[in-house]
């Protein structure tokens, strides 16, 4: 998210309208609330999805007319933004993210920083194949 110090440097294009993750695991956890307005000790099933995010890159005219896609990357393994949880039913599709392979790897060597997040093999961009 880019946040502004100023009115003067308030970004002024629309925001992208999706966002874009990785699935790194399927869940499901069989949950006992015992909150305000519980009904019954009965575990009710919670199903989510634990997802690498993707950061959409700098805004380009992108689209049909453009004749460009829409780029994104990872970012930092270390940033508050980089994975998270999500319920299966506010995934709208899969698609097809392809290299940049212009861009190369992220890590030359082929050894990534962590095996849960798989980021060895992973590209320093991506183009969203919709």
């Amino acid at each position: 998210m880019l946040s502004a110090a100023s009115s003067d440097n308030v970004d002024t294009s629309p925001p992208h309208p999706y966002r874009y993750a990785r699935v790194l695991g399927i869940y499901h956890a069989n949950i006992v609330y015992v909150g305000p307005g519980m009904v019954d000790y009965q575990p009710q099933r919670f199903d989510f999805l634990w997802v690498r995010w993707y950061q959409v890159m700098e805004a380009v005219r992108t689209g049909w007319t453009a004749r460009k896609l829409d780029r994104v990357k990872f970012p930092p393994l270390v940033g508050d933004d980089a994975f998270g949880f999500i319920d299966p039913s506010d995934v709208l599709r899969c698609c097809h993210m392809m290299p940049r392979f212009s861009q190369g790897r992220i890590h030359s060597d082929g050894k990534g920083l962590s095996l849960c997040a798989r980021d060895s093999p992973d590209w320093a961009q991506y183009y969203i194949g919709k």
